[in-house]
């Protein structure tokens, strides 16, 4: 995708401790009318949404969660209806982006000014100079969370992705927090997301999690 084709508003989808990097791609099922109103529209247009994550909110029912200021644009590269009115569709991140402003629609759905300024290096295919023996001591002990959290990753076929890859796989699907999630995705590159996830798995201590039960 090009500078110059970048769109100026978006519909966002709003979802909690869910994460899309740029040159990933994952699975959503969608089945909330609003959001099924959402994909019509995209697909008839240039089939780009916006991923973002809510805040947290305090013990307030019924009120309209404030999104963080950092989200990321992905393009709706499969898609397949079911029988029982949902849609699959595969969403592949483009490129980050920062909330100007929400836009007053008529809409259902949720929708924002945007700008990606600060994210354009987002669509160059950069060689980032790290290598997966730097990464040992962070993937030992991300594996090392992630099994005691009871998720089943396979790090062999991780190893085959590029570093890239590897890197926002484990960071979108790691049981971290909603706000370490945040600081993921804002880390401006892969050496700074390296380091951030480093730096968030020395707050975890692995004890805390030996009597903690899958939700």
């Amino acid at each position: 995708m090009k500078k110059d084709s970048l769109p100026k508003s978006l519909p966002v989808f709003p979802l909690s401790n869910f994460i899309i990097f740029p040159n990933t791609t994952v699975p959503l099922n969608i089945f909330e009318p609003r959001y099924i109103d959402m994909i019509n529209d995209s697909m008839k247009s240039n089939k780009l949404v916006g991923m973002i994550q809510p805040k947290l909110l305090k013990n307030k029912d019924n009120e309209i969660p404030q999104l963080h200021e950092i989200g990321c644009m992905g393009k709706i590269t499969s898609f397949k209806e079911t029988e029982e009115t949902r849609y699959l569709i595969e969403l592949k991140g483009i490129i980050r982006f920062k909330v100007i402003n929400e836009i007053d629609t008529n809409k259902r759905y949720r929708e924002c000014k945007i700008d990606f300024e600060n994210y354009y290096e987002d669509l160059e295919n950069k060689k980032e100079n790290i290598k997966f023996s730097d990464l040992e001591l962070i993937f030992k002990d991300l594996k090392s969370l992630f099994e005691r959290r009871g998720f089943i990753i396979n790090w062999k076929a991780l190893e085959k992705q590029s570093l890239n890859e590897t890197i926002n796989a484990l960071a979108m699907a790691s049981p971290f927090s909603i706000e370490e999630k945040q600081v993921l995705l804002e880390a401006k590159n892969l050496d700074i997301r390296k380091t951030k996830i480093a730096e968030i798995l020395t707050t975890y201590s692995f004890d805390q999690y030996n009597n903690t039960t899958i939700q």
